[in-house]
């Protein structure tokens, strides 16, 4: 039998008919990943398997420097295909990690090579990958039509132009609808004002706003808004270690912007206070929008500086942190909701640890909305078995599972759509356990209904893109 057979992951009769019936041809709504839009505008042609699996992969890439692969055919600049045999030869050593079972989903689901990755293998699947490479179902818009993906929201800095997102609008051949997100991580990183002020430039460019002050700063930051919107923007994204908690007034606010356009390094607590402020006043605008605020919380970034100055960041050097989670959570939501600035809102955690106190604190400010408030689904460390299983009861015991909205990849890969695959078979798999223990009704149109709705429709309700 091969490896990835019909019923891999799936230990029972009820989570095989649950996944088989209910959950396996769904679409995908991909509402979360980090796909380069020029590469769906121009629809790019991968030249071979190392540029579509290893140009910008840092789960493979931690894997690699962990089997003791040189640097140079990780991140570096060596030979493509000597890149790949070196991944090929890390495979077999990563049992028990997703990677293992992304790698062979990702060969059978979109190469059709049911062939397990190895030193002994993999020249032979380096040629058949490559063949496959030269068909137009190969290339990034062949993929998203190979697996039924409806709509993408890529990651994107509202200080850089939007043109690939425009080209893509206006083009007809593109059967997926392609969204950008709101991304404006940068605009409170006023700890380093020579990066800040280069930042502030690059907006003065897209909103065509000359920049002197705050109050020209804020017009710029909603201008932008509203152009993401006008592209069919429904989402931000932000990535906090903890929510903000400190808010000024607008006086101190225009105060410390005054002196970072000077030059002047904010202070942690003038930073605190300016990021608290300028959220406040994005929130506000996401709300009126009917937009969905996504946070990523927790994660201790750019821990090696060896890797940092070498190459950057996103090199695979960031980790688990573990930061105190409540109390800014707390003070951070419940300040939102007063100034009635509260838009729907995903929580994506990286600390197993705050589980239940993440889903917890959501559950205070859940309003009107079915689901407003998100624990969403296992993020980067967690985005494995264990990882998502965790969220997935966690979620269950706390909320309400019934109003998940689901998976997302995550992901700069074309070929990373089986992470859906991946997460519909573990979640069958779990619900089918819960049916043959009795924990839940052997009921297939209850609980297969549930499993349909959370792999595809609930996020469609949710983020109610425009068609």
């Amino acid at each position: 039998m091969s490896f990835i057979h019909d019923n891999f992951l799936l230990s029972n009769d009820q989570a095989v008919r649950l996944y088989h019936d209910y959950a396996k041809d769904e679409p995908i709504l991909d509402f979360h990943n980090h796909l380069p839009p020029l590469e769906i505008a121009s629809n790019r042609r991968f030249e071979n398997l190392a540029d579509a699996w290893l140009e910008a992969d840092h789960y493979k890439w931690r894997a690699m420097r962990a089997n003791g692969t040189p640097e140079e055919l990780v991140s570096g600049s060596g030979d493509p295909k000597e890149k790949f045999l070196a991944w090929a030869s890390t495979l077999p050593h990563t049992l028990g990690n997703p990677l293992y079972h992304w790698t062979h989903l990702e060969l059978k689901r979109c190469l059709d090579i049911d062939t397990l990755l190895g030193p002994e293998t993999a020249e032979e699947i380096w040629e058949q990958a490559n063949e496959k490479f030269k068909g137009d179902d190969y290339t990034a818009r062949g993929m998203l039509k190979r697996f039924q993906v409806e709509t993408v929201c890529t990651t994107d800095d509202p200080a850089l132009p939007t043109e690939h997102h425009q080209a893509i609008a206006q083009d007809s051949s593109v059967e997926t609808q392609v969204f950008p997100t709101f991304r404006p991580d940068q605009s409170w990183g006023v700890k380093d004002a020579a990066s800040f002020i280069q930042w502030i430039a690059q907006l003065q460019e897209t909103s065509e706003i000359t920049i002197l002050d705050l109050s020209d700063y804020l017009e710029a930051l909603a201008k932008r808004v509203n152009h993401f919107h006008s592209l069919g923007s429904r989402l931000s994204d932000h990535a906090f270690l903890q929510c903000f908690s400190e808010f000024p007034s607008e006086e101190e606010t225009r105060k410390i912007f005054d002196h970072v356009i000077d030059g002047e390094n904010a202070s942690e607590e003038e930073a605190e206070k300016f990021g608290s402020f300028i959220m406040l006043y994005l929130c506000k605008l996401y709300k009126a929008k009917n937009w969905t605020m996504q946070i990523h919380l927790g994660a201790l970034r750019n821990n090696s500086s060896r890797l940092m100055a070498c190459f950057g960041p996103d090199a695979g050097g960031d980790s688990i942190g573990d930061f105190p989670q409540a109390e800014k959570m707390s003070v951070f939501l419940n300040k939102l909701e007063k100034e009635d600035a509260l838009p729907k809102t995903i929580f994506y955690n990286v600390n197993p640890a705050d589980n239940l106190t993440i889903a917890t604190m959501l559950g205070n400010f859940q309003r009107e909305i079915p689901g407003k408030m998100q624990f969403g689904s296992g993020w980067w460390h967690l985005d494995q078995r264990d990882g998502m299983l965790e969220q997935l009861k966690t979620l269950a015991n706390i909320g309400l599972l019934s109003r998940f909205v689901g998976m997302l990849t995550d992901s700069r890969s074309f070929l990373s759509f089986p992470r859906h695959e991946y997460f519909r078979r573990i979640l069958c798999n779990l619900l089918g356990e819960w049916m043959e223990e009795g924990f839940v009704p052997a009921d297939f149109e209850l609980i297969g209904d549930m499993a349909k709705r959370i792999c595809f429709q609930n996020s469609r309700d949710y983020f109610e893109f425009e068609e």
